[in-house]
């Protein structure tokens, strides 16, 4: 039986109503900077949320726009987002940050295809950066997004590029922006990579729970 995917989305935007709101979009409620929600989402890559948290209000503190990062040495920068993953890299590509949006006239771009050609930049956190920060229609597809479409057969992708693809020719325009941080949230707290929680979960009765094997229904 196909996924009624808007069912789906209404039911679990109730049930995660009370869980812990991913970094990015709790940030977006204090700020709706592209340039502090850019920073954030670069910091956030397979780092958890209370890291990328500490970290982007460590660096803000000093850089609270793109004038005061480009003051920051990448060394600097380094001591200030340690411990996120990846933090060498990731300093890199903020140290980068400033010389690459002059291409922009030092603002952030709201495109997906100019926003991919800054440091540190892929199609996830272009598309989120274009949902939070200019509130534009973008599907963010993080391993959360790619793995549960996925396990509710909804799309059959090898990977979170092709999910997107997928979804951006079948799933409804008016879930576009909410569906990412349903998934993350619902991800993280019920439907986990390891050991998800199908017992208390809410759509058990409803989910074709493919690829999920009795041993992680236990």
């Amino acid at each position: 039986m196909a996924v009624d995917i808007s069912r789906f989305i209404e039911i679990l935007k109730k049930e995660v109503a009370h869980y812990q709101v991913p970094v990015i979009d709790l940030m977006a409620a204090q700020t709706r900077s592209p340039f502090k929600i850019l920073v954030a989402t670069i910091l956030s890559a397979r780092t958890k949320d209370e890291v990328t948290a500490a970290a982007s209000e460590r660096l803000f503190r000093l850089a609270p726009d793109l004038e005061g990062l480009g003051r920051l040495s990448r060394e600097k920068i380094q001591s200030l987002i340690y411990p996120v993953g990846f933090h060498n890299s990731k300093a890199k590509y903020l140290s980068g940050l400033p010389k690459a949006l002059e291409a922009f006239g030092g603002q952030v771009p709201s495109a997906i295809e100019d926003l991919v050609t800054l440091p540190g930049v892929g199609r996830k956190t272009a598309n989120l950066v274009r949902s939070v920060a200019f509130d534009k229609d973008a599907v963010c597809v993080d391993t959360h997004v790619h793995r549960i479409m996925n396990i509710w057969e909804y799309v059959k992708t090898n990977t979170p590029l092709e999910t997107e693809q997928a979804l951006r020719k079948k799933l409804p325009r008016k879930h576009w922006k909410e569906v990412n941080w349903i998934l993350v949230a619902f991800g993280q707290g019920t439907c986990r990579p390891v050991s998800p929680h199908c017992d208390r979960c809410v759509l058990t009765r409803l989910c074709p729970k493919k690829g999920v094997t009795p041993r992680r229904l236990k």
